[in-house]
């Protein structure tokens, strides 16, 4: 049978201080609720709905970014977990097979443990993920009767006896759906926050004569996100997971600490990785490929044996073909790069192509914006293009065509044509030196020294 996967994205996140949505805020260059969502594509699931509440329309973009099938239902009141899951029943109507309730806030549930989850069912009608915590604090305790879960009590309900207990709840349920919201529309709110606990579906099992089970993770798994503290730990937690990640597989760090990863960064083994990197989202970088220090990528592709960098800024839409060079203070955006072209130093390509073997040398722009609509610049391959060449955007240079230095460019250039752009040298013999002369005196004068 096929599995869903509900999300559940409704808290306010007051303690973040925020007027954004708690489960957008950032972790790894993405929402908090997308590692939740690329967590539950392990498991392959038919239909995925997101729950929100607060900022439900910012979050509905959010999440459709990120998966345009999801399905976003709005919980307009929040009046707990069991309730929100409750919304996502329409969008699941004779969906037949698991659901798994997720958290938009608890980024860091592996796959690994969702596929035990799974795997779990063939034992258990319900299965919750639980952990044993080293501090139990406020945690929800799962009680247990052997290896049967009998109730799950929530700390504010708990007596002296059950908050001893260190097996906790993480909230994470996978369960046959029809039988998730059978469950949920029993549950009541007699309890000490007035609330719809999902975690009473337990006891309601149990007392049907159903069996409910527990699968353990580790307790960093189960992470929430509540407060700007709590999210700035989960970052450092992820990036150091991520570094580990990257050397496991053949990638050399230089100085691992200074390397900042996105949750979808994809870099091949025996590439090199300098200090102080910064990967933002939608980043590949293939095996050979060197990015030196101080550079930002994002939403790029960097191909075998290229360089970048250092202080480099690669931006979404530069593809880098094999043995491309792209040097210090060149940003790039837009702009396809192919085999062997260079840009060395001090440059701006954006909304172009640049053939085979090209070189763009320094101080050259492709001005690609008019104020209104962006434009393409063609450079044909083995082109020369010479220092602070201005190239005014729609144009094409040739193959093997040279520019000037310090020309503007706003015609096309024939391939191997040489094209200069700018104005003639007027030489004045002597004026230089008489010119400097008079602002000298009139500096001294000014300054009163005569």
């Amino acid at each position: 049978m096929g599995i869903s996967l509900i999300v559940l994205a409704a808290g306010q996140g007051t303690r973040m201080n925020s007027d954004l949505p708690k489960v957008l805020h950032p972790l790894g260059g993405v929402a908090l609720v997308g590692h939740a969502l690329q967590a539950g594509r392990a498991l392959e699931p038919g239909r995925v709905v997101v729950v929100a509440g607060h900022g439900a329309a910012e979050v509905r973009r959010a999440v459709l970014a990120l998966d345009d099938m999801a399905i976003v239902v709005e919980q307009s009141e929040q009046l707990g977990t069991a309730h929100a899951v409750a919304q996502a029943r329409a969008a699941l109507d004779g969906v037949g097979g698991d659901a798994v309730v997720l958290y938009g806030d608890t980024p860091f549930i592996s796959a690994d443990t969702l596929e035990r989850m799974r795997a779990a069912r063939a034992q258990h009608d319900v299965v919750v993920l639980g952990f044993e915590a080293n501090d139990p604090g406020r945690y929800g305790r799962l009680i247990m009767d052997g290896d049967r879960l009998e109730r799950i009590v929530e700390f504010k309900d708990a007596d002296a006896t059950e908050r001893a207990v260190t097996l906790c709840n993480s909230g994470v349920v996978c369960a046959d759906a029809g039988l998730l919201f059978d469950l949920v529309a029993g549950v009541g709110c007699d309890n000490a926050a007035g609330e719809y606990y999902l975690t009473d579906i337990v006891a309601l099992a149990t007392a049907r004569g159903l069996r409910a089970g527990v699968v353990l993770c580790p307790e960093s798994e189960t992470l929430g996100i509540n407060t700007r503290a709590e999210l700035a730990a989960a970052e450092a937690a992820f990036q150091t997971r991520a570094r580990a990640e990257a050397l496991d597989t053949g990638v050399t760090l230089l100085a691992p600490d200074t390397v900042h990863f996105a949750l979808d960064t994809v870099i091949g083994r025996d590439a090199l990785v300098e200090p102080n990197v910064v990967f933002g989202p939608g980043v590949t970088v293939e095996s050979g490929a060197t990015i030196r220090a101080f550079s930002h990528l994002e939403g790029c592709h960097v191909s075998r044996g290229a360089v970048v960098g250092p202080f480099a800024r690669l931006r979404p839409g530069a593809e880098l073909a094999e043995d491309v060079r792209v040097g210090n203070f060149v940003e790039v955006k837009n702009t396809v790069m192919d085999e062997g072209a260079k840009a060395n130093h001090l440059a701006y390509l954006g909304d172009a192509h640049v053939g085979q073997g090209a070189n763009v040398g320094a101080g050259t722009i492709t001005c690609n914006y008019d104020g209104v609509s962006k434009h393409r610049t063609e450079i044909g391959a083995g082109a020369f293009i010479g220092s602070d060449t201005m190239l005014v955007a729609p144009v094409r240079v040739g193959a093997g065509a040279v520019t000037g230095s310090g020309s503007v460019i706003s015609d096309d250039v024939p391939d191997g044509a040489l094209a200069l752009g700018r104005a003639r040298q007027v030489t004045k013999p002597g004026l230089g030196a008489r010119l400097m002369q008079r602002l000298r005196a009139a500096s001294d004068i000014a300054k009163g020294k005569h």
